[in-house]
């Protein structure tokens, strides 16, 4: 275990503050966060033309084939957290279990998914606001003040409490998912009554293959992780949630299978309102265009609504999320200690959220002045979903290295905490190879540059006395530094936590 690694704590590395708030929120809310996250209406719309298209119209057995990878990775998350509910989750459970140097990449690939996954977003909310007023484009300005004012407002909201979270995610989820999945309903109706310009449903819609076997399967699972990605945020609020051991890992799972339907629902209700020609050529505004293919101008700015409400809660949940990543790892002393103080009025890690948010806020600016909406939009789309892969990969893992002996306690451990993840790590490793295979070069720099930034971070975090942040060389305790703490930031918890037995 990584308990046993033998560096100590400096002793100059500073106290936390205040702490976070117990028993906030319930599973049900938990669950809408996780859910929001994954940001349903914002994720089926640029993956509804491509999905259709790779998989041949098959997109619908597809997502519910992740989905079943999703949801062992899912249960992986379920009973990690029954052995440490805190709010570094993937961090702590890799650091702790494999090794600490590990959970420190695991860690900072969860922060720059989030942080890139939520520019992703907010690139294209600017259009989606204008589009419910009638306005087809207000120009780059236009869209960088509406993506700042919005990420602005669910800055403050997320400071303001996990109770003001909770409460306005559940709004505006009850308007985005009531849109969408009557849209989803609504789209067979009109397929199977022969409506004008739609495109006949086949059993083939329903084969892994798709229509006569012309579709990939390979290239429509590489587009159906990204739709998943996200999902897993119902573990970083584990120390804010009731039954902090237990509820997350229920709302995780249920998250899951609630996406699942969702997004299988949306793809074979949606994608067969247009021809495939037509739906190809407006394969950047999918949802608006067959919004209004279905039922005109005035349903095309309902669906422009919930698009906006999607990528608002989604940069809410990314704040949020992303915040309690870093108060986590700062709380390790894996980063600076400032970053793990919580207001004691608010309970909330005021520093970290101060840090997503306004990094969000550059990062957007910097995409909107340099590059079109469209490429920055897909590099970061490309980008944020094989991040969110990675660190699945790495908690599967997690898993089976932590549960060992319990594997060989029984057939169904074996196959529940043995079989099933690695299983789910494989095919998550399969689909990232097969991405990495056809990814354009400024997407690999990308993945190159995350990845080395984070090795600068962890290089630097390892010098620095002050944040004696991964375990390595022994040294030597100062005077005065109190008897018995290991140097290993996994020795004690960002929070009071409790050990379920192995």
């Amino acid at each position: 275990m990584a308990d046993s690694l033998p560096a100590v704590l400096a002793a100059t590395a500073p106290a936390r503050q205040g702490r976070l708030e117990p028993d906030a929120i319930g599973v049900a809310q938990d669950t809408l966060i996780g859910m929001a996250s994954a940001a349903p209406t914002v994720s089926v719309g640029p993956t509804l033309a491509t999905l259709a298209a790779v998989s041949a119209y098959g997109g619908g057995p597809v997502i519910v084939l992740c989905g079943i990878a999703m949801l062992i990775i899912a249960n992986a998350y379920r009973r990690l957290n029954m052995w440490q509910a805190n709010c570094g989750a993937s961090f702590e459970w890799v650091g702790r279990s494999i090794n600490p140097y590990l959970g420190f990449m695991t860690g900072w690939l969860m922060i720059a998914a989030y942080i890139t996954g939520a520019v992703s977003g907010v690139e294209v909310l600017g259009p989606s606001v204008l589009a419910v007023f009638g306005v087809t484009s207000g120009g780059t300005a236009a869209d960088l003040v509406i993506a700042v004012t919005v990420t602005l407002v669910m800055l403050i909201i997320a400071i303001a409490g996990i109770k003001t979270t909770a409460w306005t995610q559940v709004a505006m989820a009850a308007v985005e998912y009531a849109i969408l999945i009557g849209f989803a309903i609504a789209g067979p109706y009109a397929v199977l009554a022969h409506h004008p310009g739609t495109y006949p449903v086949t059993r083939d819609w329903f084969a892994l293959n798709g229509i006569s076997g012309r579709g990939s399967l390979a290239g429509g699972l590489v587009a159906a992780v990204y739709i998943y990605s996200g999902w897993e945020g119902t573990l970083y609020l584990n120390e804010e949630t009731r039954l902090r051991r237990l509820n997350p890992g229920r709302a995780v799972v249920l998250a899951v299978t609630l996406l699942t339907i969702t997004y299988g629902l949306a793809q074979i209700g949606l994608q067969g309102i247009v021809s495939p020609a037509r739906l190809q050529a407006n394969s950047t505004s999918a949802l608006v265009y067959v919004a209004q293919a279905l039922g005109g101008p005035g349903w095309a700015k309902v669906m422009a609504l919930a698009l906006a409400l999607s990528v608002i809660a989604a940069t809410g949940t990314s704040i949020v999320l992303g915040a309690r990543i870093i108060y986590g790892m700062a709380a390790r002393r894996t980063l600076p200690g400032p970053l793990a103080n919580i207001s004691p009025k608010l309970s909330t890690p005021v520093p970290a959220s101060l840090l997503t948010g306004l990094g969000i806020i550059a990062l957007t600016t910097i995409y909107l002045l340099v590059t079109s909406v469209e490429n920055a939009f897909n590099d970061a789309v490309n980008l944020s979903g094989q991040l969110f892969a990675g660190f699945y990969i790495l908690t599967a893992l997690a898993t089976i290295v932590y549960y060992r002996r319990r594997i060989l306690s029984s057939a169904r451990e074996a196959i529940v905490l043995g079989i099933l993840p690695l299983a789910a790590a494989a095919f998550l490793i399969w689909i990232l190879a097969r991405y990495l295979q056809t990814a354009a070069a400024p997407q690999l720099w990308s993945i190159a540059g995350v990845t080395a930034a984070g090795l600068l971070i962890m290089a630097y975090a390892q010098a620095r006395p002050a944040l004696g942040v991964l375990p390595g060389t022994p040294r030597k305790r100062p005077p005065g530094h109190p008897q018995g703490l290991s140097g290993n930031p996994f020795r004690r918890s960002c929070g009071p936590s409790q050990t379920a037995p192995e």
